[in-house]
């Protein structure tokens, strides 16, 4: 089943800030293994299938370097289509050298790495949903070690870059308060759908998490200063108009900024963490 289209609200395009944008591309294209949708002077967009934007990278004037114990990304995570995609990048970043983690989360299996900036980047597969354990609205996952041979036993071909249908999976944020941050999503059209200790995770339509929420920085962990490296924004794309408005209303409601511009609304988390509302 895909989560990640109408009839569902899903995320986007994921915005960062980077100190060396040229060191960023070389990450971003060698070792993730983006390709480049547009470029310019201080800003590239990157896809997978060269025409869906999954990731800009972006290089301000007088940006600082990433900041420690801050609201902000935890880490942004790419879904590749298949379990043998994910061998393929086991096998593609053992050889570059690169420091993995790795888990098991019954509904999903996952690698985990930092870029050169030491932003977060979770790459996963996800597993059969039929499979997966509901109980009273809420999914069970866990964080057990990964069968990495089991996962490359599946590789039947060479790792050729992030495959086209990678999509973004998921965001995973450090907030400041994590029920606060949990009604906010909440009028953006989230149901929560797990716990784990200081952290909530929510979706629409019973996926295991679009959004996750965490105070593991600190509860009351600061926001960021404006020009450091690490997340600008992410966009969330909703189904129609309809449900877009509902959610721009409602978190007005919350007496929240929400700017219209052109077609989409641009507003910020109670973190400060910045996003792009609007239909596909």
């Amino acid at each position: 089943m895909n989560f990640h289209t109408s009839p569902f609200t899903y995320t986007g395009e994921v915005h960062l800030y980077v100190t060396d944008l040229e060191r960023s591309l070389k990450f971003y294209t060698e070792v993730i293994g983006f390709n480049i949708m547009e470029q310019g002077p201080s800003r590239i967009v990157l896809t997978a299938d060269g025409t869906t934007p999954l990731l800009i990278i972006e290089q301000p004037e007088g940006v600082k370097p990433k900041e420690s114990r801050k609201s902000g990304l935890y880490h942004f995570a790419l879904l590749l289509p298949t379990r043998a995609d994910l061998g393929k990048v086991l096998l593609h970043l053992s050889k570059c050298g690169i420091p993995l983690g790795a888990s098991d989360h019954r509904v999903s299996e996952a690698l985990y790495l930092s870029d050169p900036d030491g932003n977060g980047i979770e790459i996963y597969c996800d597993r059969d949903p039929a499979n997966w354990e509901w109980s009273n609205g809420l999914v069970s996952m866990t964080t057990d070690p990964l069968d990495a041979q089991s996962i490359v036993a599946e590789v039947n071909g060479p790792w050729e870059g992030l495959p086209g249908g990678t999509v973004m999976g998921h965001i995973h944020l450090h907030v400041a308060n994590v029920e606060e941050g949990e009604a906010f999503y909440r009028a953006l059209g989230f149901a929560t759908v797990s716990h784990y200790p200081n952290a909530v995770f929510m979706s629409t339509g019973n996926y295991h998490h679009h959004i996750a929420l965490n105070t593991w920085n600190g509860k009351g962990a600061p926001q960021p200063s404006k020009n450091s490296a690490g997340l600008h924004a992410f966009t969330l794309i909703y189904p129609d108009e309809r449900t877009l408005m509902e959610a721009v209303n409602q978190i007005r409601g919350l007496n929240m900024d929400v700017e219209q511009a052109g077609s989409h609304y641009v507003t910020a988390d109670p973190s400060g963490t910045g996003m792009i509302l609007r239909v596909k």
